[in-house]
This record gives C-alpha cells, sequence and structure tokens, in this order.
C-alpha cells in the first residue's frame, strides 16, 4: 500500500469527479469537503491487497475513490463496494475490533479518514462533521435493518423445520 502524506488536491485538482456526489459526503457543501480533504490523506492498494484484517483495532474509515473491493467475514463474502461506497466506518465511532476482511478486487485508491481527522474537523468545521457522522449513523442504521431481516428469516426458517 502507497500511503500519501499530501492528501487528494492532485487527484481532485484534474478530476471532473466530484466528491459531492458519493453518498457519504452528499450533505456536506463544498467548503466541508475541501476541509475534509486538507485533513485526509490517501491510499493505494494494489489487487489482491489486504486493506483491512478481521479481528485488527481500527481507527479509520476508507471511502473508495477508484477501484472496487471485497468484504468478508470468517471467509464469507458479504459486500462487493466499489466507486463512492466506504467501509470501517465503525472504526469512527467504536473502540471495537475490525469485523472483517477487506480485499482490493482493482487497484483502487482510498480516501482515508481516522478518528483524529474527524476531532480535528470538528474544531475547524463542526458542520463538515456532523454531516459525515449523519451520514455514517445511517448507513450503520439501513445495514441494521438489513440484517434485522435476514435475521428474522433465519429464525423463521429454523422454526419451520
Amino acid at each position: 500500500m502507497e500511503k500519501s502524506s499530501n492528501p487528494l488536491k492532485p487527484h481532485l485538482a484534474g478530476s471532473d469527479q466530484s466528491l459531492a456526489k458519493f453518498r457519504v459526503f452528499a450533505d456536506l457543501n463544498e467548503q466541508e469537503i475541501r476541509a475534509l480533504i486538507d485533513r485526509s490523506t490517501s491510499a493505494i492498494h494494489k489487487a489482491g491487497d489486504k486493506i483491512i484484517s478481521e479481528g485488527d483495532e481500527g481507527h479509520s474509515m476508507f471511502v473508495i475513490l477508484r477501484g472496487r473491493v471485497q468484504v468478508l467475514a470468517a471467509g464469507v463474502e458479504l459486500a462487493i463496494l466499489g466507486e463512492g461506497d466506504f467501509f470501517g466506518e465503525i472504526a469512527l465511532v467504536d473502540d471495537g475490533l475490525r469485523s472483517a476482511d477487506v480485499l482490493a478486487l482493482d487497484d483502487c485508491e482510498m480516501l482515508v479518514i481516522t478518528r483524529m481527522t474527524l476531532g480535528v474537523l470538528a474544531a475547524v468545521e463542526p458542520g463538515a462533521a456532523i454531516h459525515l457522522l449523519a451520514a455514517i449513523g445511517r448507513s450503520l442504521v439501513q445495514k441494521l435493518r438489513a440484517d434485522n431481516v435476514r435475521f428474522r428469516e433465519l429464525i423463521l426458517l429454523t422454526h419451520q423445520g
């Protein structure tokens, strides 16, 4: 993995792709997105790289700018994520261990947002931190609701037999 200390300015300067199009940044205005970019780093992962490992400590989330990743728990595929998707967000709000492995399927570029980044952002651009945390909260709630449906279906299946 390559990590850039020069946050995404080169990537965004020559790109017509706007981070505002990404679900996690949809409620942030241009100034808030710029503040986040200025305080974040980027990471490049080659196809086949393990980006995070289940059971490891985590302190950052990743927003996929380019490429696709596979999310696995106990070796079982949970999801394929691509451009605009994000993962590792639980690490921003919880001190628990990583709940899944994430592998790069393609060469990937990521925006890396750490807890420290979020703390600094809250101090200098509180609206950005609030909007980002609200988007993360909505995403976690959607996942929880979907998991509740699957859990209910599983319980019903086991009681039918």
